[in-house]
This record gives C-alpha cells, structure tokens and sequence, in this order.
C-alpha cells in the first residue's frame, strides 16, 4: 500500500501509535519469557538472558534490515506479522516443555524461537514508521514511534515482572502474549479493512490464529504439566513458578522431594542426613546458641533442627523467595516435613536477599547457618565470596559459629576446595566436613570459627568432644561426626589446594569449578 494510499484513512496515525505500544509491550515480554525459560529449563540464569536477549536483539536487526524488502501492502504485512508472532510466542512454552523431556537440546529450540521471533519484532518498527510517514514529518514520525515502543517495552517489564509471571507463569504468559500481538491485528484489520489488500487470506488467518489461541488457552496446563511430569521420575503433586525459581515437589510411595529450578532440595527418604550435619555441629560448637540466623533454609527443615534446642530464643531466616517461605508455612505436606517450624514464635522470616540483608542488619548472632542452593551460576556469586563471608564474620559474637553447604566434595571437588579456601581467607579456622545422603550422592558442608577464637589445629579437637546425645535426631551421634571429619586422598591434599582461587566478587572462580565438576556420573 502506497502512502498516499493510506493517508486517505482518518486516525490511522493514532491507532498504529496503540499498536506499536502494544508491540514494545508484547516484544519486550517475548524476551523475558524466553530468557526465563532457557534458565529453568537449561540453567545458569546470567549466561541464559545474555545470550537470549543478545540473539533476540541481533535477530532484530537482522528482521528490521529485511523488512526493506517489502515495498507494498504494508498493512496486510504488519498483520501477518502479527499473527505470525501470535502463535509462535504462546506456543513457545508449551513447545519447550514437550521437548525438554525428550531431547538434550532443548536449548537449541529455546535459541531457534528467540531468533524468530526477534526477527519478525525487528519488522514492526520499520513498517509502522513507514505507514505513518503521510502523516508526520521525519523527525516526529520517528521521535513517535520510537517512543511509544519503548513506553511499551517499561509498561511490559512492569507487567511481565508484577502480574504475569507470580501469578500466569510459564503456562499462561506466553499466551497471554500472543493475546496481545492478536489483538493488535485484530485492531488494524476491522479498523482498516477497506484498505487491506488481501482481505480473504487475513480473514483464513484470523480465524486460524484465534482457534489456535483458545485450544493453546484450553490444553496449555495439561500439555506443561505433562512435560514437567515427564522430567521428574515421581509424581508432581506441586509445581509453581515465581519471580525467582520453579517450585516442584515429587511424591514416591510415602516419600517426597522439592526440587528448586529442577535441582534436588531433599528428599524425605534420607534428608535428616543433610540438616542435621548442617546445624547440630555448628550449634553444640557455640559458645551461645540464643541467636541463630539461617540464610537460605525457606523450606524450613534447617529451622526445624534449630528450634529443637531449648535455649534457642530467636531465629532470623534469610531467604530471598516470599513464595518458598510461605509454601513452608501452609502447604501440608511441607508443614508435616518441617515439624511446623515456620509458625513456631521464636522464629523471624526476611524475604530479602542474604547480602543485602547482610549490610543492613545491626545483630550479632551465635550462629549462622547457610543453606543456599548450590553455586551454579554467576548471579549466585556475591553469596559465595570471599567479601559475603568476612560480612557474616562481624556478625557473629565472640565464639560464635558459621556452617555452610559445600557442594559436593566428590563430583565438585575443585568447588569444595574453592569454598573452604575463600572462607578460610575471610578469617575463618575451618573445619570441612562430609556425608553420604543416597538421593544426592556424597555431600559436604565448612564450619568457621574466628581464626581469633580458636586456631585451626584445635577445631577439630574441639570437636571430638562434642556430644549430641541430648538432641532428638535421626542419624547425628558423635560416631557420625568422628567419620565425617575424615577424608581420603584426593580430596583436601595440599597441592590440590594450592590449584584452586579464593572466591570473589570481582573474580567469580567458583561457578566455573562447579560446573566442571563430574556431575553426569551421578
């Protein structure tokens, strides 16, 4: 369609400046999604969004160079643009999770559909320019345009981050999505159908596109489920995405597991043989155990083993996913697993990042437990660093005790190292120690004590005199500990030492070691 041609058409101008608000808001949606899908579904969040939103972005510049291509009908274009990036964004999630059970590469499909559909947001921009030059001259045509895009793009980040992905998920986003590209060519169609040229084709796929959004609408939930049932062994009794991770939860027989971003949590088969090595050598080490901190934890096991010692008077829980916390504190099956731990008065829930919160709090505490998810990424980094550790050393009492999970010691082995090494430059005398859990493997945790408190040749000492007769428990005794504390060749020895960096912020080591470690052998 010619300029001229359209301009004979009152209020076009203001109806593509909607439409290309709509596009920006839609477009900028596409990305999140996409991003947030290659994190779950493949992981390492910080690599995932970098390399979607690179692709995306290159792919738009690539669609917006051949859009030139078109020299008329514009309109008919510009809606079966929008069709087209209707369909393939709802369909997006739905197609992923299919696959993810079935094939390795599920990466490869993520990246193949964010460079299609960047390339069909790269023609939006150019043919509404073009279609509303009759209207404004160069530089406010372009001011325009530009504009609503990128109001649309805050308006979409906005929603994308508030509404739909706490509350649609990765189920209904992506078709709430296409629901907006729909609209917009569904607007420019009825608004401007005398002009259309190919009026019988837009109709076909106008009707197409609708069917397709209601039955994508109807089977969306059954059709995701059945592909994140298909990555779990057991039953999913629970899934939800929030803002920071997917949420899953497994039933086998009478046994259940949480899984956080599809990495195992526990698994109520032999989880005491993670919490409890985490938190009783570290609470009977301490010179006072009245105030405990817990970082990480939001399933509330950790905070279960803590508030079994009568002296205990508060506990902090530090944990970042408001979601997690209180999925712990309601959900039946969590609240039975964590003897209730989450409404017990001693304890205190922040929902707040560990270092943030950190910074700002101004208690000292006699003990801090660290159970966060494992290293396996750079946004994980700032908790892992050498600068994070010395933070919680000058908030701990004199006498006090740091206990963290350590990966482990066995399919991460330079990771393990990497870990006792930065908390040991933190100031730290640190003990290393290790267990077997037969859903996770071999798994290892690092307690700290103030190097001004007690050397390092001493903590272990100290800790062979340690007796946890007196607390309810289901595998710790003092036999378990005497064997944790041992390790063999290849593990700690000095030069397999000497071959690892401290952690830092502004050197982030550890992730790079833990995802070289030999996890596939698992």
């Amino acid at each position: 369609m010619s300029s001229a041609g359209v301009s004979e058409f009152p209020g076009i101008s203001s109806v593509l400046k909607i439409a290309i608000f709509a596009t920006g808001c839609a477009g900028i949606v596409a990305e999140f999604v996409l991003s947030t899908l290659a994190t779950y579904l493949v992981g390492n969040a910080i690599f995932q969004w970098t390399l979607v939103m690179s692709l995306m972005l290159f792919a738009m510049g690539l669609g917006s160079r051949v859009s030139r291509l078109i020299r008329g009908a514009l309109l008919d274009a510009f809606i079966l643009i929008e069709f087209a990036l209707s369909v393939l964004c709802a369909v997006s999630a739905m197609l992923a999770y299919s696959l993810s059970a079935y094939t390795g590469y599920v990466d490869l499909l993520i990246y193949v559909l964010a460079f299609v559909i960047g390339s069909l947001i790269g023609f939006e921009i150019p043919l509404v320019t073009r279609i509303n030059q009759a209207y404004e001259e160069l530089r406010t045509n372009i001011s325009n345009v530009m504009e609503k895009d990128y109001y649309g793009a805050l308006a979409g980040g906005l929603i994308f981050a508030f509404l739909a992905l706490p509350y649609l998920g990765l189920t209904y986003t992506p078709i709430l999505l296409g629901a907006v590209n729909f609209s917009v060519a569904a607007l420019i169609l009825w608004r401007f159908f005398a002009r259309i040229t190919r009026k019988r084709v837009l109709l076909a796929a106008f009707a197409g596109v609708l069917t397709t959004l209601i039955a994508l609408g109807v089977l969306a939930g059954p059709v995701v489920m059945y592909g994140e049932q298909l990555k779990y062994r057991d039953k999913v009794i629970f899934a939800k995405q929030t803002v920071y991770q997917k949420i899953v939860m497994t039933q086998w027989q009478s046994y259940y597991w949480l899984f956080l971003n599809g990495q195992e949590q526990f698994s109520t088969f032999d989880e005491e043989k993670y919490h409890e090595p985490l938190v009783h050598p570290a609470m009977k080490l301490s010179h006072d155990i009245s105030q405990v901190l817990i970082i990480g934890g939001g399933d509330g096991l950790a905070a279960r083993e803590v508030l079994k010692y009568p002296a205990v008077k508060s506990v902090t829980l530090v944990d970042m996913d408001p979601a997690m916390t209180h999925l712990a504190a309601t959900h039946p099956v969590l609240l039975e697993i964590n003897s209730g731990s989450m409404g017990d008065p001693r304890l205190r829930v922040i929902n707040d990042d560990a270092a943030r919160f950190v910074q700002t709090d101004a208690r000292l505490y006699g003990v801090i437990i660290i159970d966060l998810p494992d290293p396996d990424s750079v946004d994980m980094m700032h908790v892992y660093s050498e600068k994070f550790y010395n933070a919680l050393r000058r908030h701990l009492i004199r006498g006090g005790v740091l206990v963290t999970q350590a990966t482990s010691p066995c399919f991460s082995a330079r990771a393990f190292r990497c870990l006792v090494k930065t908390i040991s430059a933190a100031g730290f005398a640190v003990l290393p120690y290790h267990n077997q859990i037969p859903t996770m493997g071999e798994w290892g945790w690092i307690l700290g004590v103030d190097r001004r408190d007690m050397p390092e040749n001493r903590l272990k000492e100290v800790m062979l005199t340690r007796n946890f007769s007196d607390i309810d428990t289901r595998f710790m005794n003092r036999d378990a500990m005497i064997s944790m504390m041992h390790f063999g060749k290849g593990v700690l020895d000095e030069a397999l030492m000497a071959d690892v960096t401290v952690n830092t912020e502004i050197n982030p080591v550890l992730y790079r070691y833990y995802l070289s470690g030999t996890w596939g052998v698992y």
